[in-house]
């Protein structure tokens, strides 16, 4: 539909009006225009903008306005006849002023019509809005400058949400950061990032909730990628209004900061190792210097009660003076845990075999684990470790005992070693190199960080009184200490408790008697009563024999799996849930080199009508003595 510009009748007065009106509007350019283009009247805008007079444009075409461009393309005409068509045309371009300067203009042609329709003319208004265009393309141009800077940084994930919290664009650190590209994440929402607990928590929503109300937010927690890896995230998302203070939308800076938090936690852990090994220092030099000096009064003491008992007969005295000989042991023996911990106590260090240390005393460290499940994880071709085996024995003993009073309720305990190598600052102080670590585990009811932190402290302890000293795990620090290692406590309320320790290593060599030319042979004796057993394991050793000692079938299996170059294996008959010959028939299969001897309480006719079987095996009775032994080895 074409628009009615016809004129409407119009009195001489208010033609003279509207007349000065036109002419003396200065911001526009306001001129008639013939129905061939033909400029037949012209304003005072007009001559500011265009810079021509009237007498200088009027009968002119107007096409003169145009660009050379316009003109060959036939612009002129087409706009006149657009207006002619429909009544009105509106564009803008550039348009030539007198001096040949170029102008941004905004056109509007009106096609005027008498009231019988007849094409009079044309109204031309052209306004200049060059300012307005190079605003336009400057903010168009810092627009592009910015988005280009935006998809270009690679370090921030930058992108916008709708006042929603849908993903509306996706920069190129972004899709680094979090592995989505563009197309995946656009139209979904970011809550997509968080992890199931934030989410369920509706963190999502309160961060948007809080940038709302408190024009930012600003936070770090756990994200998740792509991939379903969580990173440390520092994330601020603000609002983003319109003039009128309308939310239209956010926007999310995030950067994955998970290398600066680990740093900073490493360094916050390597303040506290610092800061604990200063204390233990300073403690250490007190304990030892109370120590020494208390050493000093308690050799007064035992000295004068020696001498005492020598001169005193009466049998009630000599009671006494017994009760105070043995409170003098047992404060004898409590200085030595403090010169112990105090590294005041003079350590032998040499080359051994933790495992082999570890496997002679098993018997002694089974027992001390009372009825809990007691289980060992030796790995075999261990480096040499440089250690005190007497205070190692000593510091094994102490933490199974902890361990065992730690889980009152029946559970577990596990000993194992494994060689490793720090290759750097990882445990406390230690240096880099290679260690042979040896963890003591339970599953008791583990311990509060606050208390793990000052477990080795000397008195220090959790049991009621009466029940300990508080010097076990002391000692245990004290000898790891002075031999060049470290202690480490993992522990958690509910979840157990592992006490690690690290022995420096003996490199170049595996610490495994097979591999040398020439090894001590190896016995494993057992039997259920500790006295027996106690003398037949100082028997073999006297013998030459590395011994292994075991208080049950079951305990002395394992150890045989464990050792597959033993022996010798010599067993009591009566033990209970597995007999000497059961053990002997399942030694037989796992060491068919290892010489297999009986011993039992009953003469060898009773022993052989009692325990069919007991032919296939050497047999001794007891009580033997060690020429019987010899003999025994020697068939």
């Amino acid at each position: 539909m074409h628009q009615d510009s016809r004129l409407p009748p119009i009195n001489a007065d208010d033609a003279e009006q509207l007349r000065l009106f036109v002419a003396g509007v200065t911001d526009y350019a306001i001129f008639m225009l013939s129905p061939t283009g033909i400029v037949n009247s012209w304003n005072a805008g007009a001559q500011r903008i265009k810079g021509y007079a009237a007498e200088e444009i009027i009968g002119q075409h107007f096409s003169r306005f145009y660009t050379d461009e316009d003109n060959a393309r036939g612009i002129p005409a087409k706009n006149l006849r657009i207006a002619m068509e429909t009544g009105r045309f509106e564009d803008e371009g550039w348009r030539i002023r007198k001096d040949g300067s170029r102008f941004w203009a905004n056109v509007v042609i009106d096609a005027i019509r008498t009231p019988d329709g007849t094409l009079a003319g044309f109204a031309k208004i052209t306004r200049d809005i060059t300012d307005r265009k190079h605003a336009a393309e400057a903010l168009r141009e810092s627009e592009e400058r910015f988005r280009l800077l935006v998809q270009g940084v690679t370090d921030y994930a930058i992108y916008m949400l709708s006042p929603e919290g849908t993903i509306t664009n996706w920069n190129a650190g972004a899709r680094r950061i979090k592995g989505f590209e563009h197309d995946e994440v656009i139209g979904t929402h970011f809550s997509r990032f968080y992890s199931d607990e934030d989410r369920a928590g509706g963190l999502p929503a309160r961060a948007l909730s809080t940038a709302i109300n408190e024009g930012r937010f600003e936070g770090e927690g756990w994200r998740v990628r792509k991939d379903g890896t969580r990173f440390w995230a520092h994330v601020v998302i603000d609002p983003i209004r319109d003039e009128s203070g309308t939310l239209i939308g956010f926007a999310k800076v995030t950067r994955d900061i998970t290398e600066r938090r680990a740093a900073a936690e490493a360094l916050e852990r390597a303040r506290e190792a610092l800061y604990q090994s200063q204390k233990m220092e300073a403690i250490g030099k007190l304990t030892g210097g109370v120590a020494h000096d208390f050493n000093n009064l308690l050799n007064v003491i035992v000295s004068g009660l020696d001498i005492l008992a020598l001169e005193t007969p009466s049998p009630r005295a000599q009671k006494v003076l017994e009760s105070m000989q043995r409170a003098a042991e047992r404060g004898s023996k409590l200085t030595m845990q403090l010169l112990a911990f105090a590294r005041k106590q003079p350590l032998k260090l040499e080359r051994h075999n933790v495992n082999s240390v570890i496997g002679s005393f098993e018997a002694v460290l089974r027992r001390a684990g009372g009825a809990l499940n007691f289980e060992l994880s030796l790995q075999p071709g261990l480096p040499y470790a440089m250690i005190d085996a007497t205070q190692f024995e000593t510091a094994m003993l102490n933490l199974v005992v902890n361990a065992r009073d730690a889980t009152p309720e029946g559970g577990s305990i596990t000993l194992s070693t494994q060689a490793v190598r720090l290759e750097r600052m990882e445990v406390n102080t230690l240096a880099p190199g290679a260690y042979v670590k040896v963890t003591v585990r339970d599953s008791g009811s583990g311990m509060a960080p606050d208390v793990a932190a000052r477990a080795v402290e000397p008195f220090f302890t959790t049991k009621e009184i009466g029940k300990g000293t508080g010097m076990g795990l002391s000692q245990v620090y004290g000898f790891v200490q002075q031999a060049g290692g470290d202690l480490v406590i993992d522990s958690a309320v509910g979840q157990g408790t592992s006490v690690i320790l690290y022995l420096p290593a003996v490199e170049g060599e595996p610490a495994d008697e097979t591999t040398l030319a020439e090894r001590t042979a190896k016995a494993l004796v057992v039997d259920d009563q500790p006295e027996v057993l106690g003398m037949a394991v100082e028997l073999f050793s006297q013998l030459g024999f590395e011994v292994l000692s075991a208080s049950n079938g079951k305990d002395a299996l394992e150890i045989v799996r464990r050792t597959p170059d033993i022996d010798v294996v010599f067993s009591d008959v009566a033990m209970p849930a597995m007999d000497g010959i059961e053990l002997a028939r399942q030694v037989r299969s796992l060491a068919p080199s290892a010489k297999i001897v009986l011993a039992s309480g009953y003469a060898s006719n009773a022993a052989k009508a009692r325990n069919p079987g007991i032919d296939d095996f050497e047999f001794i009775t007891k009580p033997y003595r060690m020429a019987e032994i010899i003999k025994k080895l020697r068939v």
